[in-house]
């Protein structure tokens, strides 16, 4: 096969698309512009679907070359690094999914960031007080970030899948930042919610606030000290991030924040304060970091074959509880003469909220906690489980009660558990993507810097944001027995959720999304239209979305209210707009997907409208 490298070598030009019908054409590089984002496409030879038309365009380039789909993935994630910088990067972490056609088996990697090895349980506590720091206090600081796995996930699923060598599948995020891309209304809405924060930080402010405002929509934003980065892990390969100058200057960035001495907080009700607390993170935790190879979790549902994230990812265990919870329910025959479904989407928020439960009670790091995956998957423990769903009426109060996972035969128990009430802190951003190639391989990867820019702190002259994955950690917790406690070398609990679904041992389904908790109830709500309520894969992916994560409200899209807010009041769920109307956040995800027809074709899609809309692309469209 031509190496990727040599061939993009020999381009002269720089990257950008025109796209017709879904398809990359001629020029494929050229000075930056406007592209025209497609929400599906379908073809042969391979496909892909991110957010980002740059990101859809490098994956497309690799295939094309003749790299395959782990190649593919890692180049438009790098590339998602440079355009998504808010949410994504080599300064979080993430989980990989690769479906191998030649074996015709799943496996992970846990990319997931870690605690550092000197951060106590009382990490969230100001010791001169005693009192809790805010949750916006420890979000924009040192204490918030953990040791990255991104880069090491990007060099393990090459090793393990892969064709490219690293410094071939950074080749074309590198271009990318080198010349720069279109900025569009998403990407400077998004440095407008992180203003203030991102004030606060020299580094940051110098990067994404050029004389004081976020970059203009249609203006072309360049990154070359991230570039500059990605040449350096081109080089050293990835002992140049967790080891080196790099790692010495994360660690010290950590340690001691920059932020700007004549930094003003706004007026604001309450007050902004953001302290800057410094962090545990150390370079002999960077030396130290190393990502999992995991086995999937596994449920069948229909007759297909769901396969996950195992823990730490709490996405796996309670996506495939919530099959196994409406497993018993012909969800199908719900549909009212209108078109309607409100008795399947009742069964889905009710059983989401179960299964929410069971996260709650026995989620957290496996290497700390004795997670009951087997049980927490097992379809007699979501069968008995499911005897907690009325068919008319929700369930009240909420949080509803934990299953009991020491014993179950599928038969109605009299007593559940104990409820478990816990606050969220998960955040909304993240971003996913979606790649197949003519092989029959297959990628969902999830990647993440947290919050929707990270912790705010951009390490100076290196062009990338640091994670605040550690407020992920349960955050009011100071039980030994919760199992998302914070714990030194831990892997905070996560929702992200990349799934791949078989059909007769040959895949039917990729798909992920980002959205903190939400990401969960996303996957899951695509299944069901899918998979239940008979939608294609397009309009499964475009419906309006509702989120129940065992709480008393339901958050849901303005649309979903629309259209079933009253029907569903009738069954007692109250239905409440999710995030705030003025933001991204009132959208729920930002998924991708690609769905495997007769004759190896392929049919990327991609959200047509949440978070500016996304990219999908196939290497040769139908005609």
């Amino acid at each position: 096969m031509p190496s990727v490298r040599r061939q993009l070598a020999a381009v002269t030009a720089v990257l950008a698309l025109s796209v017709t019908g879904g398809a990359v054409t001629s020029p494929a590089f050229a000075d930056p512009r406007e592209i025209k984002k497609e929400a599906m496409a379908t073809g042969y030879g391979g496909a892909v679907s991110t957010v980002d038309p740059e990101a859809s365009a490098a994956a497309i380039e690799v295939l094309r070359d003749g790299g395959n789909a782990a190649d593919a993935a890692v180049a438009a994630a790098a590339t998602l690094g440079v355009t998504e910088p808010y949410s994504a990067g080599v300064g979080g972490g993430g989980y990989f999914v690769f479906y191998d056609a030649k074996s015709g088996k799943v496996g992970t990697i846990d990319g997931r960031e870690t605690a550092p090895a000197t951060m106590p349980t009382t990490a969230f506590v100001n010791p001169a007080t005693g009192v809790l720091y805010t949750f916006a206090e420890l979000v924009s600081s040192g204490v918030s970030v953990g040791v990255p796995g991104t880069p090491a996930t990007w060099e393990r699923a090459l090793e393990r899948w892969g064709t490219l060598d690293l410094d071939e599948a950074l080749e074309p995020a590198i271009k990318v930042a080198d010349r720069g891309f279109v900025v569009d209304e998403t990407f400077r809405q998004q440095t407008l919610d992180n203003k203030v924060r991102f004030s606060a930080f020299t580094s940051t402010s110098g990067l994404f606030l050029p004389g004081g405002d976020a970059p203009a929509v249609g203006s072309v934003f360049q990154s070359p000290d991230l570039a500059e980065t990605y040449r350096l892990l081109a080089k050293k390969g990835t002992d140049a991030f967790y080891g080196g100058q790099l790692a010495t200057e994360i660690a010290a960035t950590v340690k001691d924040p920059p932020k700007d001495p004549a930094w003003v907080p706004p007026v604001t009700v309450p007050p902004t304060s953001i302290p800057a607390l410094p962090g545990y993170l150390t370079t002999a935790d960077l030396a130290a970091y190393r990502t999992l190879d995991q086995e999937p979790t596994h449920v069948e549902y229909r007759g297909y074959d769901v396969y996950g994230m195992a823990p730490s990812s709490s996405g796996g265990t309670t996506v495939g509880e919530a099959l196994n919870i409406l497993a018993p329910f012909n969800l199908r025959e719900m549909t009212e003469p209108d078109g309607k479904n409100p008795g399947a989407l009742h069964h889905y928020l009710e059983a989401t909220a179960l299964a929410f439960a069971d996260r709650a009670k026995y989620l957290g790091d496996p290497a700390f906690v004795d997670v009951p995956t087997e049980a927490l998957t097992n379809p007699l423990f979501g069968k008995e489980r499911a005897c907690a769903i009325d068919p008319k009426q929700a369930a009240t109060p909420k949080p509803v009660a934990a299953g009991d996972v020491s014993g179950f035969d599928g038969v109605c128990p009299v007593a559940p558990a104990a409820a478990a009430d816990e606050k969220d802190t998960e955040n909304i951003s993240t971003t996913n993507l979606t790649v197949a190639d003519k092989w029959g391989n297959v990628v969902e990867y999830t990647l993440t810097i947290e919050q929707t820019g990270g912790s705010g702190i951009v390490v100076p002259g290196r062009g990338f944001l640091l994670n605040n994955e550690l407020t992920d950690f349960s955050y009011t917790s100071t039980n030994p027995e919760d199992p998302n406690r914070i714990e030194p070398g831990k892997r905070p609990r996560s929702s992200m959720s990349p799934t791949i679904i078989l059909k007769d041992e040959k895949p039917f389904l990729a798909l992920g999304s980002p959205g903190g908790s939400t990401i969960i109830t996303t996957v899951l709500q695509t299944i069901l239209n899918r998979v239940d309520l008979g939608m294609g894969i397009l309009d499964s992916l475009a419906a309006p979305r509702a989120s129940q994560r065992n709480t008393p409200n339901v958050t849901a899209e303005q649309g979903f209210i629309d259209q079933y807010g009253k029907s569903l009041a009738s069954y007692g769920h109250t239905l409440v707009l999710a995030g705030d109307a003025f933001t991204s956040a009132a959208e729920i995800g930002a998924a991708t997907a690609i769905e495997f027809g007769p004759g190896k074709s392929m049919t990327a899609v991609a959200e047509p409208l949440r978070r500016g809309g996304g990219s999908a692309m196939v290497v040769n469209p139908s005609p």
